[in-house]
């Protein structure tokens, strides 16, 4: 680590996350989006969906030119990051970032150091400064890659929120499903009728946390596969095939490969095949209880 960076202790990282938020809150570098929630039952699970209220300052926020820009004028809010909203080094790599704009308290943002593109391929770095901060709490971690797959920034970034989700029901509201899936290898979540590459992990994985990036590259790299995703050699910043989310915990692994970013005019990340879903009004919960989540969700992706 660099003689002046601040690097992230072990064991600190959620000491520091919950008074920095305090902190960033206080002086208004953070700003919370309000929210309102409704739970959808669809296809054996509980979607929880979340009514967000003041999205026009992060609209607005969107088209002003941050404090720096990436290449071709790219705006950047993370070259560099917001004083208030950096927590410090997670590796020579990867900066820990708080959301500026959280709809989910304690929302940790993993960022590339230098600019790397949001469309390329998770790297050995990505890997280690996941697991460098899932040993630190238990949370769910995600990507979008690309803006089809609901990427706000260009500047990669992956992101992490604490569990549970939902203030009631399973930690995830994806859990019901996962009863039966595979036990080993890597294969799929019966009751997911799109296509996705699922695999459970061994939660001993945590105690050394650079073993277990190697590991899960090497298992990442094997889900594009399954899912005919092109691969380079080597776990290097390649250009991604198509559009994709993936999600991680302690104990699994999923990736969907996408098509788009919205169904008709409600966008879906990667939460969403986690079953937490955002929406702007109550105009779009009324049409996603009339289609259905699980519906939805096969329409931004690949049929099988």
């Amino acid at each position: 680590m660099k003689e002046g960076r601040l690097l992230i202790e072990k064991g600190t990282l959620w000491e520091s996350i919950v008074r920095s938020t305090r902190s960033a809150i206080a002086q208004r570098a953070i700003l919370p989006i309000p929210t309102e929630y409704a739970f959808i039952e669809d296809s054996g699970m509980r979607f929880f969906v979340r009514i967000l209220a003041g999205l026009r300052k992060k609209d607005e926020a969107a088209t002003k030119k941050g404090p720096d820009s990436g290449p071709a004028g790219i705006i950047d809010p993370f070259l560099p990051p917001e004083k208030d909203l950096l927590l410090g080094d997670i590796s020579d790599t990867h900066l820990a970032v708080l959301n500026k704009f959280n709809v989910v308290k304690h929302h940790l943002l993993m960022v590339t150091r230098t600019f790397e593109e949001q469309d390329t391929l998770l790297t050995l770095a990505d890997f280690e400064a996941l697991w460098l901060c899932m040993a630190e709490f238990e949370g769910l971690a995600f990507y979008n890659g690309g803006r089809e797959a609901g990427a706000s920034q260009q500047h990669k970034h992956l992101q992490m929120v604490p569990l549970p989700l939902a203030p009631k029901g399973p930690a995830i509201p994806i859990a019901p499903l996962l009863a039966r899936a595979p036990m080993s290898g890597i294969g799929t979540i019966p009751g997911l009728a799109f296509q996705h590459a699922f695999v459970r992990l061994d939660r001993d994985l945590l105690e050394t946390p650079r073993e277990a990036a190697i590991q899960t590259c090497d298992l990442y790299r094997a889900m594009l596969a399954s899912v005919n995703m092109e691969i380079s050699s080597g776990c290097g910043p390649a250009r991604q095939s198509q559009p994709y989310c993936f999600l991680a915990t302690r104990e699994w692994l999923l990736l969907v490969p996408r098509t788009r970013e919205f169904f008709e005019n409600i966008s879906f990340n990667a939460l969403a095949f986690a079953g937490s879903l955002f929406i702007r009004d109550d105009q779009q919960l009324r049409r996603l209880r009339s289609v259905g989540p699980m519906k939805a969700l096969r329409s931004v992706t690949v049929a099988t």
